[in-house]
């Protein structure tokens, strides 16, 4: 994997759908090794803006870029139209496989993620901060909810998992409520060792 993409809201502090804060995604992308670029846009400006960082890979030569979407046909229309024009090839590998099999096996895997968004409509806050366990996909179940959040219910943070040399600790956090989600805003956070692995180099694709 060359990059990671992500979209930041026009102050440049927080990312556009989710509030993490630049530090946190730059200690994400060390953790992984892996540098990430990014670019500020509004909602009214996000497609053309994530189009152009998609043009951005193209110039390096990158022919495909990589899709979490499940099963919700809008979401993988939307893909393909941004993908169009700049003749990357959209990936979906996990397209129409099963979400309760799919998130037992990333726990099963290792990963630690918690819960930084939920929607009000649907989930209090008290779900901010939860483990992704398989408590947690019980009780999604108990809720009739989607188990992997496709509709929106709830939104991650990836903490820790076989494809990271460091783990995010995260330290103090508080929390926002907004009309129609709240957020877990963290606060502080420490990125600890797993072993003696020497990271490679790290940069910070920026583009403001």
């Amino acid at each position: 994997m060359a990059y990671l993409l992500t979209m930041f809201a026009t102050t440049g502090k927080y990312t556009r759908s989710h509030r993490l804060s630049k530090e946190l995604l730059l200690a994400q992308a060390e953790a992984m090794g892996i540098p990430v670029y990014h670019r500020r846009a509004s909602w009214n400006t996000y497609e053309t803006e994530f189009k152009r960082a998609l043009a951005f890979f193209k110039r390096k030569g990158i022919q495909g870029g990589i899709f979490g979407d499940l099963h919700v046909n809008e979401h993988r229309e939307w893909v393909e139209r941004v993908c169009a024009k700049p003749e990357i090839i959209p990936l979906l590998p996990l397209w129409g496989l099963e979400g309760k099999d799919l998130l037992g096996q990333f726990i099963e895997a290792g990963f630690e993620a918690v819960v930084i968004v939920v929607k009000n409509s649907l989930l209090g806050t008290d779900w901010l901060g939860r483990r992704i366990d398989r408590q947690f996909m019980n009780e999604m179940e108990k809720e009739a909810l989607d188990i992997c959040g496709e509709n929106g219910e709830y939104h991650t943070l990836v903490i820790d998992g076989p494809i990271f040399r460091k783990k995010i600790a995260i330290r103090d956090t508080r929390v926002v409520r907004r009309k129609e989600v709240s957020f877990l805003e963290i606060l502080n956070f420490e990125l600890k060792e797993k072993g003696n692995e020497l990271l490679p180099h790290f940069e910070m694709e920026r583009k403001w």
